[in-house]
């Protein structure tokens, strides 16, 4: 579904991607793992053509964004759902209002197809009664949980996420954790993650690459990744000494 090859990038002479290569499996659920400032979000922003390699491809579901112009390209993020950090709530909008917003931009739908769409999603993500509350009176998993709403109103074939666990309290990132994954079985789209959080990883992954120094260290099913014996793996699950 999503494959990188041999993807450069740089900003201001320092080199983020050095030669990357990559492919994520369709229909399944991948984390991107590292730590802070290896460059995921680098690495998410080529997927959905916001940022394009100094050199290489990336091809999603079988086009080479390389090939498209803006216009084309704007189109083509129809494909994708994504679910930011923080939520990015609109936070004078009701909820309602806020998970109609990429429908109202993009989807030609009559208003009540509009209400019924966002009244399906909002009830797939557990928000059934919360249609006219403000951004402002819920709590960080409740935002979490309607930024996902927002994200599979579109129904894209691909949805982003990006540490959607960060600042969470355990409890909230169980919540969190079994909402991805309930989610992708009802939507049975291709799901990717980008993360440092290792316990909620292995909660929720088919399929685990960890990104370090620019390039794809290891890869594989999360019992393959957890027997790397790569040096930095091993150092980041924590097993250096084993």
């Amino acid at each position: 579904m999503i494959r990188f090859e041999g993807v450069h990038k740089s900003f201001n002479g320092h080199a983020v991607l050095k030669g990357l290569d990559l492919e994520l499996p369709a229909r399944s659920i991948s984390v991107i793992l590292g730590p802070s400032g290896e460059g995921k979000s680098v690495l998410l922003k080529h997927m959905m053509g916001l940022l394009r390699p100094d050199r290489g491809r990336v091809i999603v579901d079988g086009t080479d964004l390389s090939t498209m112009d803006e216009r084309a390209i704007n189109g083509f993020r129809k494909k994708f759902g994504m679910l930011f950090q923080n939520a990015a709530l609109f936070d004078s909008l009701t909820v309602e209002e806020n998970v109609a917003f990429p429908l109202r931009e993009h989807s030609g739908l009559s208003e009540s197809e509009i209400s019924e769409r966002v009244r399906q999603k909002l009830e797939l993500v557990g928000l059934k009664g919360a249609l006219q509350k403000m951004p402002a009176e819920l709590s960080g998993g409740m935002r979490k949980r309607v930024g996902l709403a927002r994200a599979i109103a579109l129904e894209p074939g691909i949805i982003l996420y990006d540490e959607p666990t960060t600042g969470l309290d355990p409890l909230m990132t169980d919540t969190i954790n079994r909402l991805i994954v309930d989610t992708h079985k009802a939507t049975n789209v291709t799901s990717v993650i980008i993360s440092h959080d290792i316990e909620a990883t292995f909660q929720v992954a088919d399929f685990v690459a960890m990104l370090h120094d620019g390039v794809i260290v290891e890869q594989g099913d999360p019992e393959r990744f957890q027997k790397s014996r790569h040096p930095f793996v091993r150092k980041f699950l924590g097993r250096q000494g084993d």
